[in-house]
């Protein structure tokens, strides 16, 4: 049996079986599923992206996205979940659900992707603070199992070495690569041997990995390991990420090949915007939503759309307000906008017209928006 609930988009979930269910440390727990025969296409899925799953809370019904951890060679769905309170939703999946029961899981989404690039010589940087390992173990088993060519290194922030999950992993995936995979683990609130290695992962903490760490390349004495980056990897908190894609991107790695995975809800936006726009007053605004047709006036264009429609209390779909998670697209089928950072359409999307209302400025005196993807 299968539903199609409405999260932003109509999305397509199947009852699927808990066959695992591991504690990792005293607020972190991981679960897996097995994907019956039938529904193997239904749950093909790339690195780093997640599921949702919906599940009883409290008596109410709640729907909550986690990232896998699995590879999709591995042909499994392994979820590694971070309990906040001691009686939060989190709390409620772990204590009523265990090995044998099932529960309603989305099909994969999310794009925090790569291309594969199996006859490439590649090097892949990943930053990683807490539960925001989960997107990149995906990316680095998936990686180290298709790209025999490609090296990467990993750094990974924890407050404690008891705060430290999926440790054992990481550690035999370096003993078993240890010529391609270097991992790195910093401790915010706990001393280290090598004070290098103490303090949060942060735009002072880049510079001294640039130039202590990725400095020496040995396949090429002209340059260094940094320069020779193709893509990074960032997934924790909205203020970790602003921190480190900036400190990447001042330091040469253009944005395209900066991607980043939110784990809550962040309003700011991630790179400093430098265009200034004409003023527009009195902004016509019509968009539809849930097949209704709804019409306001924006003030004018002084903020974004979507934050002018929340502020309206309009019910708009959004998740990270910074042009990442996609919640927000929508069809802009009349005027113009400007896109100010887009780290989720694609190129095909922007030319059919899809926009994030998140990221968007209205430059003309009437706006008219489809949130009705499906």
């Amino acid at each position: 049996m299968e539903q199609q609930i409405y999260k932003g988009k109509l999305i397509q979930f199947h009852w699927l079986k808990i066959t695992k269910k591991e504690d990792l440390t005293k607020n972190t727990f991981a679960l897996e599923f097995e994907i019956p025969k039938n529904l193997r296409e239904n749950f093909k899925f790339e690195a780093g992206q997640f599921v949702s799953i919906r599940f009883k809370s409290h008596g109410k019904d709640v729907i909550n996205d986690y990232s896998m951890t699995s590879a999709p060679y591995e042909g499994k769905i392994a979820l590694g979940i971070k309990v906040k309170s001691p009686d939060g939703e989190t709390s409620q999946l772990f204590k009523n659900y265990n090995i044998g029961d099932e529960l309603l899981i989305s099909e994969p989404s999310g794009r925090f992707t790569l291309a594969s690039k199996p006859s490439e010589f590649r090097t892949i940087i990943g930053f990683a603070a807490g539960i925001g390992i989960t997107p990149i173990l995906s990316h680095f088993k998936n990686i180290l199992h298709n790209e025999p060519r490609t090296r990467m290194f990993l750094f990974f922030g924890n407050k404690t070495n008891e705060d430290l999950i999926y440790r054992d992993q990481l550690d035999s995936l370096a003993r078993t690569f240890g010529k391609r995979l270097q991992i790195f683990y910093f401790f915010s609130q706990e001393k280290t041997s090598n004070s290098f290695f103490q303090g949060r992962l942060d735009d002072k903490k880049l510079s001294l990995i640039v130039n202590q760490i990725l400095h020496l390349d040995d396949t090429d004495e002209e340059s260094t390991i940094w320069d020779a980056v193709d893509e990074v990897l960032i997934c924790g908190k909205g203020d970790m990420i602003k921190t480190l894609a900036n400190a990447c991107y001042h330091h040469g790695i253009p944005k395209k090949n900066i991607h980043f995975e939110l784990f809550e809800e962040y309003n700011d936006d991630i790179y400093h915007v430098e265009k200034k726009f004409p003023l527009i007053k009195n902004v016509d605004v019509e968009f539809k939503m849930l097949g209704e047709m709804h019409h306001t006036k924006l003030p004018d264009n002084k903020e974004k759309l979507l934050q002018q429609l929340l502020a309206q209390k309009f019910p708009v779909p959004y998740s990270c307000k910074s042009g990442i998670c996609g919640s927000c697209e929508c069809i802009l089928e009349e005027g113009e906008v400007e896109l100010l950072e887009n780290e989720y359409l694609t190129e095909k999307e922007e030319e059919k017209g899809h926009i994030l209302a998140c990221m968007s400025i209205a430059k003309s005196k009437k706006i008219k928006l489809n949130f009705d993807l499906i």
